[in-house]
């Protein structure tokens, strides 16, 4: 049994975790007691008898805004409410009993996610403020029922909640839309909130559990190899002429080539990398920290993006400030120009985990590249070591390397280059702008029109008359490849040639 003390700052600090909670009791106030439990933690409590029998209060965790002086002010107004023949305890769990749901998901944001990261608990909340408050905020925790739940997921895919709002931001507007998906999101955000208000007391059961929710449809999208090398080809243009951010079109190789998400290449810093064991060390990522396996193109990739003193992101944002934010504008313009409205940044990593299956790696070194967090393949995880992991990073990205620039291909490569042997005519659209020339160097029209010795207005005018030679757009840029204007070049000067000579004959 320990002696009472005065609990103060400095005694809190001292105190270790033992085998099992145990309890120290102030001196100052008969009945406040610091708990400290086997984790580690601390909280304040108050003990106290209603009518003969003991009661325990739990006032909170130790830390703001308890401390040994607030705890010990509002159990003087505790104890005060217990003579008055009040049991604070009873009192407590009617209030947790009367809980509206819009009280309960805002206790349930502050204290139910408190250990989550910033993204999760913005994306409940903009559940909660979107969707379930408008429709149950005013309902009472304890009395809802299965058929509550089910009306907010039809409410809400019928677009009930739709609605258009200013934020912040000058001329920001916030535009909530309904769905089914909006509405599954909903349901799932109330039912946790539920989950969490009934290991509170504040209810015994959670009726969100087994409603149905709307099925949704698993986008998979992968690309193929010819995919890649017009992917590759727009990426090389684009690159050449400066019409988009360097930085943004190495972010794009990377998550084609690494697999990764894109939000760990674009706050990916230099001091992650880790060249000697060629991977990423990512101190925090959707699935918490963890090492991604990189292949020798990622290596090479990185080792050619210059760095922006002071700025310790490999992907720095305007004016040299932050990182990359913008990157989908780029990739929107960047797939149309290559032919692949229909994919979507978060494709590039199903391809990559795709070209790995093809290739004969199992779903578990795949899930490992990956970094899945699934709880099936998580414990088959502790089997592999890195080095198989290592190899299947090198080989998958060496290969996504070669589509995206065939003119590095080795013998090696022999694999992906019968992968775009057999799909001739998928890389027909490409051989029709570009030829069979794969390594090719950009010109915008002013300096193609040099090269063919013309003026911009004659290339313009072959352009909109269709004869001119084969160009691409990228954006609102016209690009020529250099290879190919000399060939059109050299057809034009035979047909000329042709058209003046004295054997021709007129038909």
């Amino acid at each position: 049994m320990r002696s009472r003390t005065k609990i103060t700052l400095r005694l809190i600090d001292g105190l270790a975790p033992e085998k099992a909670d145990y309890f120290v009791w102030d001196s100052q106030v008969a009945g406040l007691g610091l708990r400290v439990r086997v984790t580690g933690h601390k909280s304040y409590v108050l003990q106290y008898r209603h009518e003969g029998r003991s009661r325990r209060y739990a006032i909170g965790q130790h830390g703001s805004p308890w401390t040994p002086e607030t705890a010990r002010s509002e159990a003087i107004r505790l104890l005060g409410s217990v003579a008055g023949k009040i049991d604070v305890q009873a009192e407590k769990i009617e209030k947790r009993m009367d809980l509206t749901v819009a009280e309960l998901c805002d206790l349930y944001l502050v204290v139910g996610l408190a250990t989550r990261k910033a993204s999760s608990v913005e994306a409940a909340r903009a559940d909660i403020e979107n969707h379930i408050k408008p429709i149950l905020g005013a309902r009472k925790a304890a009395t809802l029922g299965r058929a509550d739940i089910e009306r907010l997921l039809l409410d809400v895919a019928a677009g009930f909640t739709t609605k258009t709002a200013k934020t912040r931001k000058k001329r920001g507007l916030s535009r909530v839309r309904g769905g089914k998906g909006a509405a599954n999101s909903a349901v799932r955000t109330l039912s946790a909130a539920i989950g969490f208000g009934v290991g509170r007391g504040v209810r015994a059961d959670n009726p969100a559990i087994g409603v149905r929710r709307f099925q949704e449809r698993r986008i998979e999208r992968f690309l193929s190899p010819a995919e890649l090398v017009r992917l590759g080809e727009v990426l090389a243009a684009t690159e050449a002429i400066g019409v988009e951010s360097p930085y943004a079109i190495a972010a794009i190789r990377l998550l084609t080539l690494t697999g990764c998400r894109r939000n760990e290449i674009l706050t990916l810093k230099r001091s992650y990398i880790d060249q000697a064991n060629s991977c990423l060390r990512l101190p925090d990522s959707k699935t918490g920290a963890k090492v991604v396996q990189v292949g020798a193109a990622v290596l090479e990739v990185l080792r050619t993006i210059p760095p922006v003193d002071g700025n310790p992101y490999v992907m720095p944002g305007r004016n040299g400030l932050g990182h990359v934010v913008d990157l989908q504008a780029v990739w929107e313009r960047v797939r149309k120009a290559a032919g692949l409205e229909d994919t979507r940044l978060h494709d590039l990593r199903h391809s990559f985990a795709s070209f790995g299956a093809v290739s004969g790696d199992s779903l578990l070194i795949i899930g490992a590249l990956l970094g899945h967090r699934s709880s099936k393949t998580t414990e088959r995880y502790a089997h592999l070591t890195n080095q198989p992991v290592k190899h299947a990073a090198e080989r998958i990205s060496g290969q996504i390397a070669v589509l995206l620039d065939p003119g590095t291909a080795s013998k090696e490569d022999g694999g992906v280059i019968k992968l775009l042997e057999a799909e001739p005519e998928e890389i027909a659209p490409i051989s029709s702008i570009l030829g069979d020339i794969v390594r090719t160097r950009w010109l915008d029209t002013r300096a193609a029109a040099v090269h063919l010795g013309m003026t911009v207005g004659t290339l313009q005018t072959y352009r909109w008359m269709g004869v001119g030679p084969p160009f691409q757009k990228i954006g609102r840029r016209v690009v020529y490849a250099a290879e190919v204007l000399d060939c059109w070049k050299a057809v034009a000067a035979e047909a000329a040639a042709a058209a003046q000579s004295p054997d021709r004959r007129v038909a």
